[in-house]
């Protein structure tokens, strides 16, 4: 028998508009640019160009007029409001999409992403003609072939620069610096070398070794005389050199990508930019994300015209509702790239503060534990926001680019009461596996002793679980003759 029953409940709505904010939120910069094309594509009363303060208050003044349009004056505030929740707080809280990492996109060249990296040296005019002449040099898998001298003279011939083998060479070496490891290297040694000097881990004796056997017996090594490199290298132990060659075995010989140059490799841009200047950490959002936008003269002149009509004109009010509406929409999507910027900035300030030892020397070691849930109480703001926010952007640092869930970890007690980053138990437990005895391998019930040893309190479940994470197998699949 069925019942007829009077059932009350509360539920979050999110208004078209908010959808379209949390979708403008989690976008990368990569992805902006089409973003805002769409939006002029579509809507003919947004402009790109510097806004003119009088033509919002021009607009402003025509929409409180219009008391027959019953439309409000557009507020991103109005936007952002649903009944009972406002603010922050309902972001996402009742998005019926699945929450999931948003992937990063890669969607420029490699010379126009070096390109872009060669603008945060902030060089001057001579030198940056330079770096552009250098990078324009950058066959398409990552190496300068031609010779330095011939760039030279290629600038002083076809762009009247006047420089020398010495000033090239040293912009050279910052634009090696750049990501991916390994660009702009004139042969496979240099480009090898380059990319074990972004190794953190300089104390490491496989790293220290590759350097050397690359440095003196680069013959040597492309013969595969590994006799001769103990020899050379006065080294007694064959497993040094075997451990060192299979590192720089899993370098990338073709830092660019492809070498036929039919296919487009793709790489990031960033969303942030930190600088460290003398200590003091400075963040800035990349210019890609302050698109300038504006509010259309020609209908804001609509807008008054019709103020001064007979709005009694039925036609003339049809055509002056579409105007409004595309107004209307216009504000609405300048103020949410304004929005954006803020809440970018503010989320990215708060990980820099939280995280500010790491950001000033690059030490993964001084990671901290952080969770999404520590920087939503920082910003006063939902965790859903952080999220989307974490998942789909990355930072320059003078360390390369990372995107923002990189710096998000777990944290573990030590014996001294304080918490540490599961990133730095992961580092101590990858050290105890490069060093063991491949004839025995250690089981995760002694990495687990090793890593109580050393001070952190971990179960030997958590050690397979980071072990995992890590991709190193079990013991018994480690082990070696």
């Amino acid at each position: 028998m069925q019942k007829l029953g009077l059932n009350q409940s509360l539920q979050q709505k999110l208004s078209p508009q908010q959808i379209q904010f949390i979708k403008l939120l989690q976008i990368p910069t990569a992805e902006l640019d089409t973003r805002v094309e769409e939006e002029l594509e579509i809507n003919p009363a947004l402009e790109e160009g510097k806004e003119e303060s009088n033509d919002d208050e021009q607009f402003d003044e025509d929409s409180s007029q219009d008391s027959e349009s019953e439309n409000e004056d557009v507020n991103i505030d109005d936007y952002l409001r649903d009944d009972d929740i406002s603010g922050y707080k309902m972001y996402g809280d009742g998005d019926q999409e699945e929450e999931r990492d948003m992937p990063i996109a890669m969607s420029v060249s490699l010379t126009e992403q070096l390109l872009t990296q060669l603008g945060f040296l902030g060089l001057e005019e001579h030198q940056l003609q330079i770096g552009k002449q250098l990078i324009g040099s950058i066959e398409s898998d990552g190496y300068i072939r031609r010779d330095l001298e011939a760039i030279v003279n290629d600038l002083a011939f076809a762009q009247n620069i006047e420089t020398d083998l010495d000033e090239v060479e040293s912009i050279l070496h910052k634009i090696q610096e750049f990501d991916p490891p390994g660009i702009a290297a004139r042969n496979l040694q240099e480009c090898l070398l380059l990319q074990l000097e972004r190794r953190s881990d300089d104390h490491n004796v496989d790293v220290i070794t590759a350097k050397m056997i690359l440095e003196k017996c680069y013959d040597e090594f492309t013969k595969k005389h590994y006799d001769k490199i103990l020899k050379k290298l006065d080294l007694e132990d064959e497993e040094y050199v075997k451990d060192a060659i299979e590192l720089i075995r899993k370098l990338n010989p073709k830092p660019g990508g492809s070498s036929t140059g039919l296919v487009k490799t793709q790489y990031l841009i960033p969303d942030f930019i930190l600088t460290n200047i003398n200590g003091k950490l400075e963040l800035s959002l990349n210019s890609r994300n302050a698109p300038e936008l504006r509010i259309s003269r020609s209908y804001s002149d609509m807008m008054d015209a019709y103020d001064k009509s007979n709005k009694k004109d039925k036609k003339l009010k049809e055509t002056v509702t579409f105007v409004k509406q595309k107004l209307d929409a216009a504000k609405w999507f300048i103020d949410a790239i304004k929005q954006r910027q803020h809440t970018l900035l503010r989320t990215m300030q708060a990980i820099v503060n939280l995280q500010f030892d790491y950001f000033l020397e690059g030490d993964e070691s001084k990671l901290k534990p952080m969770i999404l849930k520590d920087i939503a109480q920082i910003i006063d703001m939902d965790i859903s926001t952080v999220s989307r926010v974490a998942n789909s952007k990355s930072v320059q640092t003078e360390f390369g680019i990372y995107p923002l869930k990189y710096f998000f970890s777990e944290g573990i007690a030590t014996d001294s009461g304080e918490d540490v980053s599961s990133r730095e138990v992961k580092n101590e437990l990858k050290t105890f596996i490069e060093g063991e005895d491949k004839k025995k391998p250690l089981s995760d019930d002694k990495l687990e002793k090793l890593l109580n040893a050393k001070g952190y309190n971990i179960a030997r479940r958590t050690v397979a679980k980071y072990r995992e994470q890590l991709n190193i197998p079990v013991a018994r699949l480690r082990k070696e003759l």
